[in-house]
């Protein structure tokens, strides 16, 4: 198993489960920061980045991707599509077992939560006004602002010919996924990820968890298209300016 392969399955791991616990911490019964709100989803959710991005380059893969769509996007920005395979796998795989090591560590407050819609919103995310087409444009306009903040955060325009030192790059990321959050956040619960989404929604389907219901599949098409659609149309759009 390859150091870069590893480092985006670990980093991934490391997003989902952060990511997804303090979501679980604000939204379960019977936590110490149960409702802890948005600034502390969003905040959590940040720090899920930083280390996730911190994790991946540590272990082997100094890409740290940890997103599909993104992977995607500077594939085709730096035309090399060698990685795309690998680094999807390895991040599907990553966010299936962060998904699963949030449900062990609270899994006595599932048993606690009656609302069978709050125990899903642990795992994936979903829209408060459901209409596919307007969720589909938020999740296409969060991504376009996470690629597009990647990439100028990495551009010698911005990061200068020599580049940040170690540790920088993943902070200003983390900051922007918190801005994305803060800002765009509310509508759609800002998926911009698929990995983020689609493997906790499938770890919540296949998981024990007592009182749960449906897994919504027929909206988890829109968190994971919609931001491979977004990296896909920033991309193509530097290619062209």
């Amino acid at each position: 198993m390859s150091g870069a392969f590893l480092g985006e399955l670990l980093g991934t791991m490391t997003l989902v489960f952060l990511g997804n616990s303090v979501v679980a911490g604000a939204v379960l019964k019977d936590t110490k920061s149960s409702g802890g709100g948005w600034m502390v989803i969003t905040t959590g959710w940040a720090v899920a980045v930083f280390m996730g991005i911190c994790v991946a380059q540590a272990v082997g893969s100094p890409a740290a991707q940890i997103n599909p769509a993104v992977t995607i996007a500077f594939a085709v920005l730096g035309g090399d599509w060698s990685n795309v395979v690998p680094f999807i796998a390895a991040q599907l795989i990553g966010g299936f077992l962060g998904a699963v090591l949030m449900w062990v560590y609270y899994l006595p407050h599932f048993g606690k939560t009656e609302d069978p819609g709050l125990k899903l919103a642990v795992f994936c995310t979903g829209p408060a006004i459901r209409d596919y087409r307007y969720n589909a444009v938020c999740e296409v306009m969060g991504t376009i602002v996470l690629v597009g903040g990647v990439a100028a955060i990495v551009s010698p325009g911005f990061s200068g010919q020599e580049g940040f030192s170690a540790g920088v790059v993943p902070f200003l990321v983390a900051f922007l996924v918190w801005g994305i959050g803060l800002s765009l956040g509310g509508t759609t619960g800002y998926a911009i990820n698929p990995a983020r989404d689609l493997p906790p929604r499938l770890a919540h389907a296949v998981l024990p968890i007592p009182g749960k219901g449906s897994s919504d599949w027929s909206y988890a098409v829109i968190p994971v298209l919609a931001p491979v659609v977004g990296g896909l149309v920033l991309a193509m759009a530097m290619i062209q300016a």
